[in-house]
């Protein structure tokens, strides 16, 4: 049996026992991996290891891969091209990944200088690549019926990379009772021209039961697969619209460290200011001294995140990279740089090139010579 039909077999099994059996539940007395050096630290106050740790960390691989990859035109497509819920779901029969390749993805990052990689667990679309017990819009219920997040996490605590979880909480645009557009803006929802059946209206609407249904998932993602170095929520404009109380932000904050104790938090640029690091897209306004540890993502291809095929043969080079890399480290910042893998779920031929001429000037020229010069 190859690792490909363990994962998949696993998957059919159920999250909770695919990896790390003794994870769940066990006392947190030992650094995991990528917290080596940090040990001593961590004995005593394990999210305090993790923050200095992401303080060293320079540089971390972001992942956009989904249903939209399919389509190659962003992962906003649903919202962009107002696609129905019903029609939108139809993707997930065409869902392969034959080509994601954890061991791959993580030799590549380890080769390209990263000490972390950021998977979309679940993006705005709701479509989840976990074997998630409270959705059967999954990848383990697929053509592909396979755990990427418990494959990825496996290879990442394997060879010391940490493992950051992308969750879309603020924006989702399948679940009945997610924020809708009457009480949120902030894309909340397509503006469908006639309503979305999948969606439950006025007195039927129940944000309560979409916030549990948030709070549920990511729990899981905590006990079911670990170490997880991070929480990296997306969607702050819906929140940022509406009654953010409603959220109950805070609790998931408070339920998120109690799981995992190293685990940092992020929402963009900071929701409630009790995140433990701030993760901006692009640029951070200099002016404004961050009071967190600071993050910038950015993409490989020269627009959007998710595949878009009209940008093949227009990705940043190498020299970009470096570039990036300048920029994040003069804010001080992590670079957070983005690939969106193909539809297979192959890491696309121009980001793997590109990361590997950056990642070979790094071990050449050294950190300090990158960023200073």
């Amino acid at each position: 049996m190859d690792r490909r039909e363990f994962f998949a077999l696993s998957a059919m099994a159920g999250a909770g026992a695919l990896l790390l059996p003794g994870f769940i539940g066990r006392k947190h007395n030992k650094a995991p991996l990528y917290l080596k050096d940090f040990s001593h630290a961590y004995a005593s106050d394990p999210r305090k290891a993790a923050i200095d740790w992401f303080n060293d960390a320079r540089y971390g691989l972001f992942i956009h891969y989904g249903l939209y990859s399919i389509l190659g035109r962003h992962e906003w497509v649903m919202y962009n091209e107002k696609i129905h819920v019903a029609d939108y779901a139809k993707l997930k029969d065409e869902f392969k990944a034959d080509k994601f390749d954890a061991d791959f993805i993580t030799d590549l990052a380890l080769e390209s200088g990263m000490k972390y990689i950021n998977l979309t667990t679940r993006h705005h679309d709701s479509f989840c690549l976990w074997d998630t017990r409270y959705s059967d819009f999954k990848s383990t219920n697929s053509p592909a019926k396979r755990d990427l997040v418990a494959e990825l996490s496996e290879q990442c605590n394997k060879k010391g990379l940490a493992f950051f979880l992308y969750y879309s909480h603020g924006r989702d645009w399948r679940h009945p009772h997610a924020p809708n557009n009457d009480q949120y803006g902030g894309a909340a929802r397509p503006e469908y021209a006639t309503p979305e059946p999948f969606y439950k209206y006025g007195s039927e609407h129940k944000l309560n039961l979409y916030v549990e249904f948030m709070k549920n998932q990511i729990s899981e993602l905590l006990e079911n697969y670990g170490p997880i170095a991070g929480i990296w929520l997306d969607g702050i404009g819906t929140p940022l619209t509406g009654d953010i109380a409603a959220f109950e932000c805070q609790d998931l904050y408070n339920t998120i460290h109690s799981k995992q104790p190293q685990v940092l938090v992020s929402y963009k640029q900071g929701l409630l200011g009790t995140e433990d690091f701030l993760a901006p897209e692009r640029k951070y306004d200099k002016g404004n001294k961050p009071q967190k540890p600071l993050e910038i993502c950015d993409h490989l291809q020269k627009k959007g995140w998710g595949y878009t095929k009209t940008e093949d043969g227009n990705h940043k080079t190498a020299d970009d990279v470096i570039k990036m890399l300048k920029t994040a480290g003069s804010y001080p910042a992590n670079l957070l740089l983005n690939t969106g893998p193909l539809p297979s779920g192959q890491m696309h031929p121009e980001d793997v090139v590109a990361l590997r001429a950056a990642g070979k000037r790094i071990r050449t020229e050294g950190w300090e010579s990158i960023l200073r010069g």
